[in-house]
């Protein structure tokens, strides 16, 4: 085995030797600064390990199979276009990449440097209320998705899925800003202008509001659809690289998307809205008695016309208890513990 062993990691690229060294070098990190056990530590050990030859092996068997890279922006629509490639039978030839992040929310400002990477987790765990876990894995998973975008070899076509709101729009840039030395194919689907037209959606009708509100059916009608779509020319990806480039200077938490362009705008700009959804809820409910936060965030997410994520909502909820707006029984540590009202 140790020969074996010794050969994987001969072949073993640049990206896959950095990625497996972080990773092991941030557990020892955690473990010295956080509460993250010896234990766990050694468990998580194995677990690379094993995912390591896992990995190795299904990279040996499919090395020259796979001949699309799909990239999106969420756990869910990753997980529906896996869903639509297993039915298509070309799970072998076409991988599916995925941001599992909301780009709608936190800072920006400098995201593809160290610096600004650091700035946007330590916003995200000092601002909203993202389960212990998976903010401990944050760092890891994001620097490993951008490993394999840079990984992805220079004659593999890249399709990336995106629709008209500031999350997938926002990520996509800066996915192109990541890509601007490579030479591959990149070719967009956009999900809302398909979606409206393949499914003849009046404007005055709701669909969705990103990629992962569709449905797997659907989403594989809108692929088949898009066959043949043109790749972008190097003048549409240096305007995207630039825009990133602007878009990166900027340090809102927030961010939204009107007139086909991304606006950062200031992290109050919901506040009156959040107002006056509370106000609206005591008036029908004819009192003015406590109601669960996850109520309030829930009539406010399905009114907007934006995907912002219900846990900035939250964090703006919060904000406005500490500011004297909203009177607070319970715990605030996540919407379902604790129930607001108008003072």
């Amino acid at each position: 085995m140790m020969n074996e062993l010794k050969e994987l990691v001969k072949k073993l690229s640049e990206d896959e030797v950095k990625s497996l060294l972080f990773q092991i070098l941030f557990r020892i990190n955690m473990v010295e600064e956080t509460k993250y056990s010896e234990k766990q530590f050694t468990e998580d050990l194995k677990k690379i390990y094993k995912d390591f030859l896992n990995y190795k092996s299904t990279k040996i068997t499919n090395e020259d199979d796979y001949k699309v890279v799909h990239i999106v922006f969420g756990d869910s629509p990753a997980g529906s276009l896996k869903m639509v490639l297993r039915d298509m039978e070309l799970q072998i030839t076409e991988k599916v990449i995925s941001f599992s992040d909301l780009f709608s929310i936190g800072p920006v400002w400098k995201l593809h440097e160290e610096i600004g990477f650091t700035k946007r987790y330590e916003w995200l765990k000092n601002h909203i209320n993202i389960d212990e876990e998976v903010m401990d894995k944050y760092q890891v998973n994001f620097n490993n998705t951008t490993l394999k975008i840079n990984a992805i070899p220079q004659n593999v076509p890249i399709i990336i899925w995106i629709g008209d709101n500031s999350h997938e729009q926002t990520a996509l840039r800066y996915v192109l800003y990541l890509l601007r030395e490579k030479t591959n194919n990149i070719t967009l689907i956009d999900t809302t202008t398909n979606y409206k037209n393949l499914f003849h959606i009046p404007e005055v009708e709701y669909f969705p509001l990103h990629t992962g509100e569709i449905t797997p059916e659907k989403l594989r009608l809108i692929y088949e659809k898009n066959s043949a779509v043109k790749p972008l020319s190097q003048e549409e990806r240096k305007k995207f690289e630039d825009q990133w480039e602007e878009l990166s200077t900027k340090h809102e938490v927030l961010r939204i998307w009107t007139n086909t362009e991304i606006c950062s705008v200031d992290q109050d700009f919901y506040d009156d809205y959040i107002i006056n959804t509370v106000r609206n809820l005591h008036n029908e409910l004819k009192n003015k008695d406590f109601m669960k936060s996850a109520r309030v965030i829930g009539e406010v997410i399905g009114n907007l016309n934006q995907y912002i994520g219900d846990q900035f909502v939250e964090y703006r909820v919060r904000h406005l208890i500490m500011n004297g707006v909203f009177e607070i029984e319970g715990i605030p540590k996540a919407m379902r513990f604790y129930s607001v009202k108008l003072r």
